[in-house]
């Protein structure tokens, strides 16, 4: 008896002092040298997943797809929005009091206990490095109210940020019917979180230290990517036995920043394994092509030859001025072998009849990489031209005889 109670100590004690999850994984990585051989490859990767996308962050753009519109459930990468809740919520500096519900809250965990008090900050720490559900559900009763009235606040979020096919139940993502997302959407959430720098920092953070009630405890980011690969900065795993493994990824190198999202394999090295082809995949065959500069040099060139030549007809003026739309984003990831294949064609009325009035559409500049269509934008009247009425025909009339007639005496 004494020495089970012993062993029941030693297990409390160890507890204490180290953050378990069923996400942490401290075997030295195997994968990285042969998922990078054999990523090295213009081949789309194939993936041991049931959806996945590639999403650049500066174009706002999809590089590449599987599934990533089909609605699934993702785990703890829900947590991302959780935390994006909170720190739009919250202030770091805030104390709260864990409760029953929040300390009993199981799978992956901080460790917090009943009437623990711990800062927001911690907490935060707590949620997205080591994935704590209990961690979860105590920012959500102290942000939300009630695990209920914050997950009402992330829908709502997700509303704001157009997230049509995401649906919130929980704070952590433990496997809930209607609790679900898609590829895409993850990586759009995750871009909008990495904006925020106290998220990021949080993301990137290795190991770390913390207090609970003045105790210390010490984190290990779940990430296995993070510090094993080339530019990788964020953002969160996931796993449950619905949503199976999953994996949110953003990277920076040579000034392209790029979101991969895995949903669904079945093991972690899959998981592992799938990021890092997305990854390698995207970088060896794209770079991001800034589209303004090929864009003003034709318009203009059309503008300097063709503009005048469209025939105004009963207009006051004969000439009419023209602008081009703006792009909200120039910026395209395209491949690198088709950078010479981008193209611009300009097509335009001939003729206009007045009353011509601003913002008319004149003609429409396409932009082509090859035979792909890749962006269009009008072009437009940038003035208003009246049409002649019969006044001005018959004061032109007479400014023509006293013209005519000014010819004739001299």
């Amino acid at each position: 008896m004494v020495k089970k109670i012993g062993i029941i100590l030693l297990v409390i004690v160890c507890i204490s002092g180290t953050v378990y999850s069923d996400e942490i994984d401290t075997d030295k990585l195997i994968w990285e040298d042969d998922v990078l051989q054999t990523s090295n490859t213009s081949e789309e990767p194939k993936l041991n997943s049931r959806a996945a996308v590639i999403y650049d962050r500066k174009s706002k753009k999809v590089i590449w797809g599987k599934k990533e519109n089909e609605k699934r459930p993702m785990a703890s990468t829900t947590k991302i929005m959780t935390a994006i809740v909170v720190l739009e919520n919250a202030n770091l500096s805030d104390t709260v009091t864990v409760s029953k519900k929040s300390a009993g809250t199981g799978g992956s965990r901080l460790g917090l206990k009943t009437g623990d008090k711990v800062t927001v900050n911690n907490l935060l720490y707590g949620l997205l490095m080591v994935s704590g559900n209990d961690a979860a559900v105590a920012l959500a009763e102290y942000v939300g109210g009630s695990v209920e009235g914050f997950a009402d606040k992330m829908n709502q979020k997700a509303k704001e940020l157009g997230l049509e096919n995401t649906h919130f139940v929980t704070p952590h993502g433990l496997d809930m019917a209607d609790h679900y997302t898609t590829a895409l959407e993850l990586a759009e959430m995750a871009d909008y979180a990495m904006n925020n720098e106290k998220f990021a920092q949080i993301v990137n953070t290795k190991n770390i230290t913390i207090s609970i009630n003045g105790r210390s405890k010490s984190l290990k980011n779940t990430n296995e990517l993070l510090g094993n690969l080339n530019g990788v900065n964020g953002v969160k795993t996931g796993f449950t036995n619905g949503a199976n493994r999953c994996l949110v990824t953003s990277v920076n190198r040579d000034g392209m920043n790029i979101i991969t999202v895995v949903l669904g394999a079945d093991t972690k090295k899959d998981r592992t394994n799938g990021s890092v082809k997305l990854i390698e995949y995207a970088y060896k065959n794209y770079t991001i092509y800034n589209l303004e500069d090929i864009i003003n040099e034709k318009y203009q060139e059309w503008k300097n030859i063709n503009e005048k030549r469209i025939n105004i007809v009963q207009g006051k003026n004969d000439y009419i001025s023209t602008r081009l739309d703006k792009l909200d984003n120039y910026y395209i990831p395209i491949k690198k072998q088709d950078m010479n294949n981008v193209k611009v064609e300009i097509y335009s009325l001939k003729e206009m009849e007045a009353p011509i009035y601003e913002n008319d559409y004149i003609g429409k500049l396409i932009v082509y990489n090859g035979e792909e269509k890749i962006e269009e934008l009008c072009i437009r009247s940038n003035v208003s031209i009246e049409r002649l009425t019969f006044l001005d025909y018959f004061y032109g009339l007479l400014k023509d005889n006293i013209r005519n007639m000014e010819n004739v005496i001299s």
